[in-house]
């Protein structure tokens, strides 16, 4: 690789890394560690077919679908049931004015499949539409719809049926 290719995927690398950390953290249910560790996998793979993705015209988008599949396919290959800590460093997903509704929403979010976690964290964290999901997931949109349905649901259930909190800071 380039050294120009280099510095453009060092730049690309350090704009986008505080963004997909908050993403997968989101989707490991505040695992910080899991989190690094998928935003580091997203970012090898990204460096090894930079010279392609740079070509594509939006390498951010490409590097949330990456990490989404990264982490679908550490969910398939998990043998045990490890769960995160009670307590959150202080870096956390997001900044909310009430730390024990973000530990409550994680623990719902937690209780999610992984494929519904995704689809909530794309489509109400990231804000992307049905049909943006749907392509990241490799799914139609609308098996997105019901699983979003799905999932609202299970997250009202395991929040005792409350309306649900933003989940964009």
């Amino acid at each position: 690789m380039g050294q120009s290719r280099r510095d453009g995927f060092r730049e690309f690398a350090d704009a986008r890394t505080g963004h997909l950390y908050r993403s997968a953290c989101l989707l490991t249910s505040g695992d910080t560690h899991l989190a690094e560790d998928l935003v580091q996998e997203t970012l090898g793979r990204m460096y090894l077919t930079w010279g392609r993705i740079a070509r594509i015209g939006n390498p951010a988008a490409y590097a949330q679908t990456v990490l989404v599949r990264v982490f679908l396919t550490h969910q398939r290959r998990r043998s045990t049931a490890e769960r995160p800590v009670d307590e959150l460093p202080d870096r956390g997903p997001a900044s909310t004015t009430d730390p024990a509704l973000r530990l409550t929403l994680l623990g719902a979010l937690a209780r999610l499949p992984a494929k519904d976690r995704a689809v909530v964290v794309l489509r109400y964290w990231e804000d992307r539409s049905i049909e943006e999901t749907a392509a990241i997931l490799g799914a139609s949109p609308a098996a997105v719809r019901s699983r979003a349905t799905r999932a609202l649901n299970r997250l009202r259930g395991h929040l005792g049926g409350s309306s649900l909190p933003e989940l964009v800071a």
